[in-house]
């Protein structure tokens, strides 16, 4: 058999294999970088422990949104970076399908910029947001420049967000500033605390234990020179 012979039974081959259906959860494409996907499980992972008692929210990054008015998973799509739907059950999903989620849209939208992305995000996606999901925060930023900015939907369109002194842009649905720590967007309180992930919280803890066992070391050697045997009080 020649060569050409057996590349043509290969391919005669490879016509014949009928491969199953993929079950595609969501059709966004692949993160840009590695700090696109930090950001958004660094984002997910402080809200969720943040309001870890509540169960009213939904929260997603990458995630497809599919908001056809014919009900057709085939046309009318988003995938926001990250998103937070307030006033509805907390709990895993392949997608966020409008039409079975009470025509519910996003109450915040955040978009990390890119170049080959920025256009988008700040042209064709903010008027999406704006005039069909109506979502009343939206956001952008570069964690490579640090370009953020942000939006409240008033009487049908987006008006800027005024920056904090320190830098931070409110969202009136989350009750939380967004603003940039360390490189990466963090959210803060309104008295301008960080908001921690699990670990920092941690670690705040066993500071806060290790600084009470050294007061009661000091505490016990004063008494000490005093000649109080601390362990008789």
């Amino acid at each position: 058999m020649t060569i050409a012979q057996e590349l043509d039974s290969q391919k005669g081959i490879c016509q014949d294999v009928i491969f199953p259906p993929g079950d595609l959860y969501s059709d966004e494409p692949p993160l840009e970088t590695e700090l696109h996907l930090r950001q958004i499980i660094l984002l997910l992972t402080c809200l969720e422990w943040l309001w870890r008692d509540r169960n009213n929210f939904y929260a997603a990054g990458n995630l497809t949104i599919y908001y056809s008015p014919r009900q057709r998973k085939s046309e009318y799509f988003r995938g926001p970076d990250f998103f937070v739907v307030l006033g509805t059950e907390r709990k895993t999903r392949k997608s966020w399908v409008v039409w079975e989620e009470d025509g519910k849209y996003p109450n915040v939208i955040l978009e990390i910029l890119s170049d080959s992305t920025a256009n988008t995000d700040k042209g064709l996606k903010k008027e999406i947001y704006q005039d069909t999901f109506r979502t009343l925060d939206y956001f952008w930023f570069d964690p490579y420049t640090q370009e953020f900015a942000g939006f409240h939907l008033v009487d049908g369109e987006y008006q800027p967000l005024q920056a904090s002194k320190q830098g931070y842009l409110w969202s009136q649905q989350l009750g939380l500033y967004l603003g940039a720590y360390q490189g990466l967007l963090r959210f803060f309180t309104r008295d301008g605390q960080l908001v921690p992930t699990p670990e920092e919280t941690a670690g705040q803890a066993q500071q806060k234990a290790e600084q009470a066992e050294q007061k009661a070391e000091r505490l016990a050697a004063k008494l000490r020179e005093l000649n109080i045997d601390p362990d008789t009080i």
